[in-house]
């Protein structure tokens, strides 16, 4: 026995402690059997450890844990065997354990599988639910059978042990339906619902309870619908889906648009068959507004009157129904002064108080006061009296008539059957009017890139408007003329200035269009008002000398236009030519070519003056010039022909000339040397003369100016000895008196 103990190898030698557990696979019998500590287990040769040492589960109080593959136990809750000693196991099956049914630590026998560690129970709070599924058949803790795949839901508080026949399809969390709020839901299959309402799958609705709310399990929870807070300023306009009967119990059909304003309900929650179609802001009247509404709504038709119209006055504040607009918005009352009126027009026909007004009729209320129009009447427009001044005017037409007229210096207030017309004028008396009222009527001189003398007519701003309404209105320039032609009367009347044109209905501007630069050209000035002149004008004029010499002439005319103010037809006459100075240029540059080519060129070169002057002017009896040219058909006088330049057109002409020139110049200069020598030497020859004149003349002087020294100088020697001698004579004369007077006196000291 001894021998036996010592031969056992301590690594076979198990020690299980307490609340342990080993599993032992016997080879022979290939069983797996449990071990449970405390003990001491001494493993056999065909024995094999396969599992532990391990902890026993150990459950505390109000826990539980899952089992799958549990063994059999018998009424005494020990295990059921089979016939082989092997412990029977409930494959596929599960089995939750708790604290209450395994007080005590428990092994897991061979085959059992701790699916679930231990765990506490479920607390299931008083606004919580769960939603479980059965897996068989079977009778719940509240003893009611359930079915294999029966749906369920059990509201808190509870507390939850976990059962094998039943599964948790998902939590729930009550939903907090807060003041002013609702929640929609929807069904998943046809039910009841809380209140016992019969439900239809899909259908949808709204609980409006304030609180917590738990779904059923038939249920969806589609979300909250927030609540629109109603006022005095603000309603909510809404459609129906379909046919149903509202919250306020009125019956609803489908597209029927409806108000929900403050009087009906402080707050609106939209229904689920109702959309809305957008807040709707209350109009407001003052005591001094008012608004025409059109399709009102009538509540006792509870429709709409389609193509009325209703006239709402202040103080009023209203909400707009579905269908009704303003026609023109809010409007204030008219207030006229007592320049304005109103012109107004009759709709249809109705009475204004003793006037009977017919459908289109027309009619003009004046101010002062205030109106308000009825449905019947639209205000075309408000007109207010135009003040003129007695330059100002403006067009008037006559509707009934078409008669147009001006009126000029007084204050005008339309009539009804009077509008006002506007006049139309051609672009080119457009642009000349604007340039006067812009400032930019006068035109500088140009050259183009030829080097000729152009005329370019500014563009007036282009930010001048004209009003087409206001009478035209032209100033004529200081000696001018302006004329118009009234197209109606078929006459023409001109105006001199300076002046101020104003334009009749009928009437338009004669344009003046001017030949300009040099050599003229047409159209190059353009101009309303024709310069009576005195002025000058320049052309240049080609022509040929008897000997085909072509000579380039500059010439400049001083004119201006002779005629009678008071003799109308004399008047006339100055517009009778189109272009005065291109018409007077060319009868000039012709009268001069024919005189040039009568005379060679010599000839013409030495009396070109002279000769330009006869053919210009002819010949008075005495043969002179005349004084002036003038022509009959539009009282031009041309009063003096200025050569400004003559220049040889071709190149041989113009050597010949130069060489002649160059000649002339070398003589009259050669001239001019020697009789500026001849005249310095007569110069020189009487200055020599003159100064040996006055040399002698010096010399004559100088001789008589000694002779003359010499005397004063002899008289003055005489004049001092004489004075010498008489000077002292009367010394002596004195002493010898002075000696006599004291001798008494001397005497009788003595």
């Amino acid at each position: 026995m001894a021998t036996t103990t010592s031969s056992i190898s301590t690594d076979n030698i198990i020690r299980i402690a307490p609340t342990k557990y080993i599993h032992v696979l016997d080879n022979n019998s290939n069983i797996t059997r449990i071990e449970i500590g405390p003990a001491t287990y001494i493993r056999r040769e065909h024995e094999k450890i396969v599992a532990g040492p391990l902890d026993m589960i150990k459950l505390a109080p109000r826990t539980y844990c899952r089992i799958e593959n549990p063994i059999v136990t018998g009424k005494d809750g020990k295990p059921v065997l089979t016939p082989f000693g092997e412990v029977k196991i409930r494959y596929g099956d599960s089995e939750v354990r708790t604290q209450e049914n395994y007080p005590d630590p428990f092994p897991l026998y061979p085959g059992e599988v701790l699916s679930t560690k231990p765990e506490k129970f479920l607390i299931v709070n008083q606004n919580q639910a769960i939603r479980f599924v059965a897996t068989r058949d079977f009778k719940d803790s509240e003893g009611q059978a359930r079915n294999a795949g029966d749906e369920w839901v059990r509201v808190g508080p509870f507390t939850y042990v976990p059962r094998v026949e039943e599964e948790i399809v998902s939590y729930i969390d009550a939903v907090v339906i807060k003041p002013n709020t609702a929640l929609k839901l929807r069904a998943r299959k046809d039910m009841k619902d809380v209140n016992g309402v019969e439900r239809k799958s899909g259908e949808e609705w709204l609980v409006y309870k304030t609180g917590a709310y738990l779904p059923q399990i038939h249920e969806e929870v589609v979300g909250p619908i927030k609540g629109v807070v109603l006022t005095d300023k603000k309603a909510l306009r809404l459609r129906a889906l379909k046919d149903f009967t509202d919250i306020y119990k009125i019956p609803r059909k489908a597209g029927e648009e409806w108000l929900v304003t403050n009087k009906l309900s402080q707050l609106h929650i939209k229904d689920v068959y109702e959309e809305i179609v957008g807040e709707v802001a209350a109009t407001t009247l003052s005591n001094r507004q008012y608004t025409v509404v059109l399709d009102p709504f009538d509540p006792k038709l509870n429709m709409n009157r389609f193509g009325a119209r209703e006239l709402r006055k202040g103080e009023a504040t209203f909400f707009l129904q579905p269908g009704e607009s303003l026609e023109n918005g809010v409007q204030s009352i008219e207030v006229l002064g007592e320049d304005e009126a109103l012109l107004l027009r009759a709709r249809e026909a109705f009475t204004d108080g003793k006037d009977q007004r017919l459908p289109g009729e027309k009619w003009m209320i004046r101010g002062p006061r205030e109106y308000i129009p009825p449905t019947q009447v639209e205000i075309i427009e408000k007109r207010r009296s135009i003040p003129l001044d007695e330059n100002e005017g403006i067009y008037v037409r006559n509707i009934n008539t078409g008669e147009v007229r001006s009126i000029r210096g007084k204050t005008h207030l339309l009539e009804s059957h009077e509008e006002l017309w506007e006049k139309e004028l051609p672009d080119v008396v457009e642009d000349l009017i604007a340039a006067q009222k812009t400032g930019s009527a006068y035109v500088a001189p140009q050259t183009d890139a030829k080097g000729n003398l152009v005329y370019a007519q500014k563009r007036p701003s282009a930010n001048y408007k004209r009003d087409k309404t206001r009478v035209v209105t032209f100033r004529a320039p200081h000696n001018s003329a302006v004329q118009l032609y009234n197209f109606k009367t078929k006459e023409s009347r001109v105006v001199f200035g300076p002046g101020l044109v104003m334009l009749e209905p009928d009437e338009q501007f004669t344009v003046i269009r001017l030949s300009g630069g040099k050599p003229k050209q047409e159209n190059m000035i353009t101009s309303l008002s024709l310069n009576l002149g005195p002025d000058f004008m320049t052309d240049v004029v080609i022509l040929e000398t008897s000997d085909h010499a072509r000579l380039s002439v500059q010439l400049c005319y001083n004119w201006y236009f002779k005629f009678n103010k008071e003799d109308k037809a004399d008047c006339t006459k100055l517009f009778n030519v189109k272009d005065f100075v291109g018409d007077a240029c060319k009868s000039i540059a012709s009268r001069v070519r024919g005189a040039a080519s009568s005379v060679s060129f010599e000839d013409f070169h030495k009396n070109n003056a002279e000769l330009i002057k006869f053919a210009v002017f002819g010949k008075k009896p005495d043969g002179t010039p005349k004084d002036e040219l003038l022509f009959q058909t539009n009282n031009l006088c041309i009063t003096s022909v200025d050569i400004q330049s003559v220049e040889p057109v071709d190149e041989k002409t113009r050597e010949s000339l130069q060489k002649s020139v160059t000649l002339a110049i070398e003589i009259a200069t050669k001239t001019q040397e020697m009789n500026a020598t001849h005249v310095a030497n007569k110069a020189q020859q009487e200055s020599a003369a003159e100064l040996a004149i006055q040399k002698l003349e010096d010399q004559t002087a100088a001789e008589a100016a000694k002779k003359n020294l010499l005397e004063k100088e002899a008289e003055n020697a005489s004049i001092a000895s004489s004075g010498q001698a008489i000077a002292d004579a009367k010394a002596k004369a004195e002493a010898l008196l002075i000696k006599s007077k004291l001798f008494p006196k001397i005497h009788l000291l003595i």
